[in-house]
């Protein structure tokens, strides 16, 4: 997320800054924990009198910040986290990513596609995981699922034994598991040691180089609906992709793609408002039309975007192009009349 972010701004002042001065990138580290986002909150709105920011972090702590941003009238874009309840705190939160129960429907309608129906859920049993099971369930019943079981697991769980003999005995015929990537390699790679052939299915937790370099030769296969297309056409996209390999040595995940747009968006709107923040500045972001990595997006009147959910399967050892979900029903966001 950090290396996004500083793409970003290097990408911004680039091009002249804002109001003709450059931007400088000031990080505050929640530790994803809220108990530490709300005070760095604080003090960005009440001693250092921001004029917007980004949420780089998890659903936990970005929940626990957006409120302080709300109170203070000060733009929160958010690059990732995906809880329902971050633009339900008010019209001052943005965010670029898809959100968790609408995610959960893609996963949904990608098993019905893959022409499955009896599925096991293995959920993490926190914010991110929680959303997407929701979004899940909701939908697996307007699609012919049977959901024959659902199993949670804790964030610093890497032992899954007990766990995967359960998933091996009810034999699903695809399976849907939330996490992220230091807890989607080893959950992987011991479903796989453990025999068990069905076809998984991940999130956005699982985009990033560091979920195959843990599974292994397990990792083949996986699927994992996310926002980021390696093998897209789009100039964004690759311009994007292109740069970050050239700053960092390294290919970039679905978290720096979405902290790079969250800190693009931001800095769109602040040009547009030639630097001020507070109600215009809220105006000229929710009116923006972006052109990002992640795709081309718009607010809704909830300030959620409505996009595409492009499905990436890891082949020979790097993620590339599956399939894109596109339902402009099942998948539109969540907004204020609805």
């Amino acid at each position: 997320a950090l290396e996004g972010a500083k793409r970003a701004i290097e990408q911004a002042n680039a091009a002249g800054g804002v109001a003709g001065q450059k931007l400088e990138l000031v990080v505050y580290d929640d530790q994803a924990s809220p108990k530490e986002a709300v005070p760095a909150a604080t003090r960005m709105v009440e001693r250092d009198k921001v004029v917007g920011a980004v949420s780089g972090s998890y659903s936990g702590s970005t929940r626990a910040a957006a409120s302080i941003f709300q109170r203070g009238k000060v733009p929160y874009v958010v690059a990732y986290a995906i809880h329902p309840d971050i633009t339900l705190t008010g019209d001052y939160l943005f965010r670029v990513s898809t959100m968790g129960e609408v995610q959960g429907r893609a996963g949904a309608k990608l098993v019905q596609g893959l022409g499955h129906k009896r599925v096991a859920l293995v959920t993490m049993k926190n914010d991110f995981g929680q959303a997407l099971a929701a979004g899940f369930k909701e939908a697996a019943p307007t699609l012919g699922l049977a959901i024959i079981n659902e199993y949670e697991y804790a964030l610093q769980d890497r032992q899954f034994g007990p766990l995967v003999s359960k998933v091996k005995a009810d034999n699903p015929e695809v399976i849907y598991a939330s996490g992220y990537f230091f807890t989607a390699g080893p959950l992987v790679s011991q479903l796989r040691a453990a025999g068990i052939t069905a076809p998984i299915i991940g999130q956005e937790g699982y985009d990033s180089d560091k979920f195959i370099e843990i599974a292994g030769a397990a990792a083949e296969g996986t699927l994992v609906t996310t926002s980021l297309d390696r093998d897209s056409d789009a100039a964004a996209t690759k311009a994007f992709l292109a740069d970050y390999r050239k700053a960092t040595g390294a290919g970039a995940d679905m978290v720096a793609a979405s902290a790079f747009t969250a800190v693009s968006v931001l800095v769109d709107g602040l040009k547009r408002t030639n630097g001020a923040g507070g109600e215009v500045l809220k105006k000229a972001l929710a009116e923006g039309r972006y052109d990002t990595p992640i795709g081309k997006l718009s607010f809704n009147d909830l300030h959620e975007v409505n996009k595409d959910i492009q499905v990436q399967i890891v082949k020979d050892k790097a993620f590339h192009r599956h399939s894109v979900l596109n339902d402009p029903v099942l998948l539109a966001p969540p907004s204020r009349s609805k």
